[in-house]
């Protein structure tokens, strides 16, 4: 994982060399931090604990932003402090907890399973804590409970697995309508006002205008998928993105 990086006053992100993931750290007051989405290996989570405190940090408060095995994760050196998600997501987390942890173990093995997926439920539209507004935008795009955060104080927007310039849209074929869901969660993060960058949960950081092209990359990427004709998209690279990508659009041929 590389070192934390300032991208806006108080806001850090470190990304992890396993699929370019994420992790926000925000400073509030009296050295009080928000740890959103924390690592991947084992090593980096106690890298990334070691740098906050260097810092002068404790973490006082976690958000995962969906449930998937690699946004629920946790390490006992971070702290035992309240990590919370968004009900819809929470409830995935409890249900699916086994699943989730064997995704952990295969592909980032070592961690205290124990730790790990152990959210608390958080309703409403932001969160509390000891620092700056932190606005939550909730959806069922990519996954149930998707939550985005967004600190309006330095138009940060933290958005998990949406709006990456090296992911396509990867859809909740659970769910009862994922373009829907999709769009849907589009229009909500493209909704709010005074984003000035946009954190990823894989992929790179952009400014306000980056965000916008991602948002409309995206919305371009759902229109042509919902046509069931196969096209190309540039972020497709990797094997499992072109797997992932031929089985979104044979469920759209149905």
């Amino acid at each position: 994982m590389s070192a934390l990086t300032e991208i806006a006053a108080g806001v850090y992100v470190a990304t992890s060399e396993f699929a370019l993931t994420n992790t926000v750290v925000v400073a509030g007051t009296d050295g009080a931090c928000l740890v959103i989405d924390p690592g991947v290996t084992v090593a980096e989570m106690a890298a990334l604990a070691d740098e906050i405190a260097a810092r002068g940090l404790r973490v006082s408060t976690a958000w995962s932003t969906h449930p998937h095995w690699d946004h629920v994760l946790w390490h006992a050196a971070l702290g035992a402090t309240p990590r919370f998600a968004a009900p819809a997501a929470v409830h995935v987390a409890e249900t699916e907890r086994d699943a989730m942890m064997a995704g952990a173990e295969q592909s980032a093995p070592g961690h205290d399973l124990a730790l790990c997926g152990q959210l608390t439920p958080l309703a409403g539209d932001a969160i509390d804590w000891a620092g700056p507004a932190a606005r939550l935008i909730v959806h069922d795009g990519h996954a149930p409970g998707h939550g985005a955060v967004f600190f309006p104080g330095t138009g940060v927007i933290a958005v998990g697995d949406m709006c990456s310039d090296v992911e396509i849209p990867l859809l909740d074929t659970d769910g009862a309508d994922p373009l829907g869901d999709y769009r849907t969660g589009l229009a909500r993060l493209a909704a709010v006002p005074g984003v000035r960058t946009v954190v990823p949960g894989h992929g790179h950081v952009g400014d306000g205008d980056e965000f916008r092209r991602r948002i409309a990359t995206d919305t371009a990427y759902l229109d042509q998928l919902g046509l069931g004709q196969p096209f190309g998209d540039a972020r497709i690279g990797q094997d499992w993105m072109r797997v992932c990508h031929d089985e979104q659009l044979r469920y759209c041929q149905r």
